[in-house]
């Protein structure tokens, strides 16, 4: 499998006025073509901040490459080369639309930036509507016409406008109606069967996840804690806090409603992150050794890896 984004020891880091802040915490991962990998974990542990840093609309640490090339130093118009490949779908689809402009002039945005030909511009706007599931008059009308999930379908038109290597899901479809939410992941799926898209899928959604994701990455407070193919991660979770979100994620059938507990307490303050396992504060496993030293992230097979130091498999 062919890697376009590989990224290692990616850090993000910001001052506040109560201190420093710890958002991304040497996160090392790999995109490979054609395939999603599910990036899932509570609200406030770094998930869209790695996301949007991956984009480089953050400012980062570590390495990170595109199909080998070295992006992470780049700066300004050098920058360009690296849009056209990876874009992102931001989970508000009204926010992240214009107001003011039709929704063909959205879309053509990138393509006038790339420097398209108003000919081609237009052709491709009626190509990606047709795409998403829209009729070519959309394209005059304004956002506010349109229903969320059709707003998203906009969202992933102006995404594919410039047919990227890779697109940055950042929750897309957590703010829409459970129809057109699976109406929205089927619609991507078709997408990345026909242009082999590769998606980075960000989510606290574990059903959505479940459904779209080859590969699953478990965040907590910054760093992760558990990766491997969703199948696997899903039967036979590792690390304590993944069989905990497990646990929380509500179930159609009550008959089949998990009897392990719930995940208790707050996710601790990146301000103040405990000392050793970040995890220990919360975990029923914690011993000794979980509060003064934190577990690397080991490999438990060739595709899957943990940080804990007493891992469940």
């Amino acid at each position: 499998m062919t890697t376009l984004l590989d990224a290692e020891n990616i850090s993000v880091g910001y001052a506040s006025k109560n201190g420093w802040v710890q958002a991304v915490a040497e996160v090392s991962l790999q995109l490979n073509a054609g395939e999603t990998v599910g990036l899932v974990g509570e609200s406030g542990c770094g998930k869209s901040t790695l996301g949007k840093a991956l984009m480089r609309l953050l400012p980062a640490s570590g390495r990170l490459r595109l199909n080998g090339d070295d992006v992470l130093t780049l700066q300004g118009k050098q920058l360009l080369p690296f849009r056209r490949q990876v874009q992102m779908m931001f989970q508000d689809p009204q926010g992240s639309l214009n107001p003011r402009q039709r929704v063909g002039t959205s879309i053509a945005r990138p393509l006038q930036v790339a420097g398209w030909s108003k000919k081609a511009i237009s052709a491709r706007i009626d190509q990606l509507l047709e795409e998403v599931g829209l009729p070519a008059q959309a394209a005059t009308r304004f956002p506010h016409e349109f229903s969320g999930g059709q707003r998203q379908r906009i969202g992933i038109a102006r995404a594919l406008a410039l047919e990227p290597q890779i697109v940055i899901c950042d929750e897309p479809v957590s703010a829409l109606d459970v129809s057109v939410r699976a109406q929205v992941i089927n619609l991507m799926r078709d997408i990345q069967q026909r242009s082999q898209v590769t998606y980075l899928f960000i989510s606290h959604d574990l059903s959505v996840v479940e459904y779209i994701a080859h590969r699953v990455m478990v965040m907590y407070l910054g760093r992760i804690v558990e990766s491997g193919p969703t199948g696997q991660v899903w039967k036979t979770p590792a690390h304590p806090y993944t069989r905990a979100l497990l646990a929380a994620a509500p179930v159609a059938d009550p008959r089949h409603a998990h009897s392990e507990t719930l995940l208790e307490g707050e996710l601790p303050s990146p301000l103040n992150p405990p000392a050793g396992c970040p995890f220990h504060t919360r975990c029923p496993f914690v011993q000794a050794v979980c509060r003064q030293q934190r577990p690397p992230l080991q490999s438990l097979t060739s595709e899957r890896q943990v940080a804990c130091h007493f891992h469940l498999s």
